[in-house]
């Protein structure tokens, strides 16, 4: 593995950055936060600096698998390590701990915060309604760059590598775009990578432009707008209320907001057959039937559930209710409007912890296990089954009407065993501090699945401020582990990876 092509395409991301950085800049000038200016600029130079001098490393030559892994892992550890720098110099958030971890649960469009509750009763945590708007517009800034990815986007500004000869290396970048691509599986659009990122990332603005205008047409502010259509795109779930989205108490808000969830939920290329007017590609996509069917499923349980146990008085007012937090945990945003932790039946709470592990259908801004690898591990149980009844008969795990390949089903089987043990063994270094097995458990399934809130203390209404340092640590690697699903992590601390061959 090379570490100068690392540290070249390293570079690159931060100089993504800076300019990144520089639109708070724009919102501190517009909201007259003079003061917050510096904050901004100081780690936009500071990025924009390191980034220069390790694109000095200028590498040759196609990527390695692995070296796409690792570049992916270590790119997305350092934005944030930089991305956390106005919270501490600002003093927002004084302790480096919990700046990295807003960030990392920002870029990594988790949501779950240590300063997004209110202090008035019932609330645990800080006040985020006091935070600069500079400082709220980044936060959920963050998430609508993590949602599609933050290589993707480098991608797509920036020419793809050449070599010595002069041709563009797509496969180079083919391979950090997989590490960072969410699903099992990676496929391109179109044969060139960099047009490939920018219908993405066109498909992504457009659907983000169609939110705003919806909630501002609705009579939302339009900075409000703005954060919330961000925190939907990249399904993340900051808000600039404690409260979130219970704050509005409007109807027409929550379902614009929870349709929109959905569709971020969807597999992109699905739009893309769609633009492109294949539709027989798109409606036989398998994936999407069943994230459709176990949306439609939950939210008639969670209303017949809460009916029954009288939280709702109302059909109308259970499926306002369920159609939204069914659509918001599905799809890993995080985003409530209601006290399901505290006030919904135990039922409807073990059906939302279930959707977390589930997650929204690969391809697509959401996280959690994806709905392609559960509907794998489905078909792979029961051919497995029918093997042991005929174990001379040949079964073959099909989606959309085509055969998976073996090295796709034994990918999903690895990941899903890691997958567990992970979420294992976080949790009983998180249950050291003491809490709950729901918190501790909730925490770490709400921040490896990149929702959120959890059960118990890291509920809709409670935050992360009462974790150790050791948790908020664990718990930002679960975040990262998470978003970039696993490999790319563990690659990149395989010692054996470094070797040169």
């Amino acid at each position: 593995m090379s570490l100068k092509r690392i540290l070249y395409y390293t570079g690159r991301i931060l100089i993504v950055a800076s300019v990144l950085m520089l639109l708070p800049v724009i919102v501190a000038l517009v909201y007259r936060e003079h003061k917050m200016i510096l904050p901004f600029l100081i780690p936009a130079a500071a990025a924009s600096l390191t980034g220069m001098f390790l694109m000095l490393f200028n590498p040759h030559g196609r990527y390695k698998a692995s070296e796409g892994f690792t570049i992916t892992a270590v790119s997305w550890l350092v934005i944030s390590l930089f991305g956390c720098l106005p919270f501490i110099i600002s003093r927002e958030i004084p302790h480096f701990i919990d700046a990295f971890f807003e960030t990392v649960s920002g870029f990594t469009t988790t949501g779950a915060s240590i300063i997004g509750k209110s202090t008035t009763p019932g609330f645990i945590g800080g006040n985020v309604e006091n935070m600069a708007r500079s400082l709220l517009f980044w936060r959920s800034f963050t998430h609508w760059i993590g949602g599609m990815g933050v290589l993707a986007f480098g991608i797509a500004l920036f020419p793809v590598l050449k070599n010595k000869g002069g041709s563009e290396e797509g496969g180079s970048e083919a391979h950090i775009l997989r590490a960072e691509s969410p699903g099992p599986t990676y496929g391109k659009l179109v044969s060139k990578l960099r047009f490939n990122t920018r219908i993405l990332y066109g498909m992504y603005l457009g659907l983000t432009v169609l939110e705003i205008l919806f909630l501002s047409l609705g009579g939302m502010p339009l900075f409000d707008s703005l954060v919330h259509s961000f925190g939907t795109a990249g399904t993340g779930g900051f808000s600039i209320y404690a409260d979130g989205i219970m704050h509005y108490g409007n109807v027409y808000y929550e379902m614009v907001i929870a349709v929109f969830m959905i569709l971020f939920g969807i597999n992109f290329n699905v739009y893309y057959f769609m633009l492109i007017r294949r539709f027989s590609s798109a409606f036989k996509n398998e994936e999407v039937k069943w994230y459709l069917g176990i949306v439609g499923a939950s939210v008639g349980v969670l209303m017949i559930n809460t009916l029954v146990r009288n939280v709702y008085s109302t059909v109308g007012e259970a499926f306002r209710y369920s159609f939204f937090q069914t659509a918001s945990i599905i799809t890993t945003t995080g985003y409530a409007t209601a006290d399901f932790a505290n006030t919904w039946p135990a039922f409807s709470q073990t059906v939302l912890v279930v959707l977390m592990f589930i997650g929204a259908c690969a391809g697509s801004t959401g996280g959690g296990m994806k709905v392609s690898r559960l509907v794998i591990l489905v078909k792979t149980a029961i051919r497995e089954i029918r093997r042991t009844v005929k174990p001379k008969s040949v079964y073959i795990v099909r989606c959309d009407s085509d055969a998976v390949e073996h090295s796709v089903v034994m990918n999903v089987c690895g990941y899903f065993v890691v997958y567990v043990l992970l979420t294992a063994l976080s949790t009983l270094v998180v249950s050291l501090d003491g809490m709950s097995t729901t918190t501790s458990f909730t925490a770490v399934v709400a921040c490896f699945n990149n929702i959120g809130p959890g059960l118990g203390d890291v509920g809709p209404l409670g935050s992360y401020s009462e974790f150790s340092v050791l948790s908020k640590s664990v718990l930002s690697l679960d975040m990262l582990l998470g978003r970039l699903e696993i490999f790319p992590i563990l690659v990149a601390l395989a010692p054996s990876a470094w070797k040169n061959k």
